[in-house]
C-alpha cells in the first residue's frame, strides 16, 4: 500500500501522507516521501506537505524503533536526513498538521517554511521524555532553532504538550484553521510564496539558517556519528 499520494496543481506539489494509522515515519515513508520530494524539486514546485485527517505525524515507527541496533539508527539518521533536506529545500515547503503532531512530526513541522494547523483537540508537541526517550542532539538543535525560547525548555526537556492555538506561541506553528478550510488555506499560502523570486528564496534560506543548519548537522554526528550522513 502508498503511503504517499502526490499530484501538482498549477505551481505546487501537494503530497499527502496517509498509512490509514499514525502515519508513523517508516523506511517506506522516507522513500515515498523522498521520491515526491525529488520530483517538486525537479519540477520546481512549492511543497505542501499534509497529513491526514485527524493525523499529521505520531513520529517514527515503534515496530521499528523496537528493533534496536542498526534498525533504529538507520530510520532516525533518515529522519534527520529528511528534516535537514526541507531546511534547505529550494522552494518553500508550507505544512499541513492536519491533527496530532508528536515526536518526530512535532520536529517535522518546525522545519516547514510556513505550518498550519487544525482546529480542534489535538496534540502538538516533543513526548520523548515522557516516554523514556532521551531526546536526540539532531531534535535539540531542530528545536532550539525554532521554537521560542521561552518554551524551548518546555518543550523539549519538560515534553510539554499543546493544542493548536498554544502551539501557534510555542513555534510549532504559525497558523490555525477550521477543519473545512485548512486545504484551501494552504494552498492559497503555497501558490502566494510560489511568486517568489526561487533563486533568491533559497539563497536567502541557507543564509538565515546556516548556523541552524550547522548545528543540526553537527547533532547528528553526536548521535550516529561522523559518517552517519555520508551518501
Amino acid at each position: 500500500m502508498s503511503l504517499i499520494t502526490s499530484q501538482q496543481q498549477d505551481n505546487v506539489q501537494i503530497i499527502q501522507w496517509d498509512d490509514g494509522k499514525a502515519n508513523a515515519v517508516s523506511p517506506q515513508l522516507l522513500a515515498e516521501l523522498n521520491s515526491a520530494l525529488d520530483l517538486a524539486e525537479q519540477d520546481k514546485k512549492v511543497v505542501l506537505l499534509a497529513g491526514r485527517p485527524g493525523r499529521f505525524s505520531a513520529g517514527f515507527d515503534l515496530q521499528v524503533m523496537a528493533q534496536g541496533g542498526a534498525a533504529m539508527a538507520d530510520l532516525v539518521v533518515g529522519g534527520a536526513k529528511l528534516a535537514l533536506r526541507l531546511m534547505q529545500f529550494p522552494t518553500p515547503v508550507v505544512m499541513v498538521c492536519s491533527g496530532h503532531g508528536l515526536a518526530m512530526g512535532g520536529l517535522l513541522l518546525q522545519v516547514g517554511d510556513y505550518r498550519l494547523g487544525v482546529a480542534g483537540d489535538f496534540k502538538i508537541g516533543l513526548n520523548e521524555v515522557a516516554i523514556g526517550m532521551t531526546m536526540p542532539w539532531f531534535g535539540v538543535e531542530i528545536s532550539r532553532g525554532r521554537l521560542h525560547p521561552s518554551h524551548f525548555n518546555r518543550a523539549v526537556v519538560n515534553s510539554e504538550i499543546y493544542d493548536p492555538e498554544s502551539a501557534v506561541a510555542a513555534g510549532f506553528l504559525d497558523q490555525v484553521c477550521a477543519g473545512d478550510s485548512i486545504m484551501e488555506t494552504a494552498l492559497q499560502a503555497a501558490e502566494s510564496l510560489s511568486k517568489l523570486n526561487m533563486t533568491a528564496h533559497h539563497a536567502t534560506k541557507l543564509r538565515v539558517r546556516e548556523q541552524w543548519l550547522a548545528a543540526v548537522i553537527e547533532g547528528v554526528k553526536k548521535d550516529f556519528g561522523d559518517s552517519a550522513l555520508d551518501g
